[in-house]
């Protein structure tokens, strides 16, 4: 494990699980703060340790996951009910769109909340190219991508 600087601001905070701080909704530093200000809006900071949320950006992974893992089970779940018994719509209605909205809905809040806390924790951020006027890395060093 590296050793941290005093004058770094996470010196004092413990490395928490990403899956947990997701799962909670908590600051992905602190562990205390609240993470989101709505459902799926996360807060511009930390109210408890003032981590600047602006770092995360998950786009659209949540959604990603919730329609390999949620969406198709349940479609599923709607043709089968659909091709075993011949149903009208409205048993569809009555079945198939209640198990659509339990298992695509609730999972978006900690499948985001784990992405937004995996990119505080493994220190993403956004590629950049190199350069023809970027510095020549020093000989012997690793190459950089």
């Amino acid at each position: 494990m590296l050793a941290r600087s005093p004058s770094d601001p996470a010196a004092s905070y413990p490395k928490l699980s990403p899956f947990e701080c997701g799962m909670r909704a908590c600051c992905p530093r602190c562990g205390q703060g609240k993470l989101f200000k709505g459902f799926l809006t996360l807060a511009p900071r930390c109210e408890v340790c003032g981590l600047d949320y602006s770092f995360a950006d998950p786009a659209d992974g949540p959604a990603f996951f919730v329609i390999c893992f949620g969406c198709v089970p349940s479609v599923i779940f709607g043709l089968w009910i659909e091709v075993a018994f011949q149903a009208p719509y409205w048993v569809h209605l009555v079945t198939t769109l209640p198990v659509m909205l339990l298992t695509c809905v609730p999972p978006l809040r900690p499948l985001k909340g784990w992405l937004v806390a995996s990119q505080y924790y493994h220190k993403a951020e956004e590629g950049r190219l190199v350069t023809s006027s970027d510095p020549a890395p020093a000989p012997g060093s690793p190459p950089q991508g």
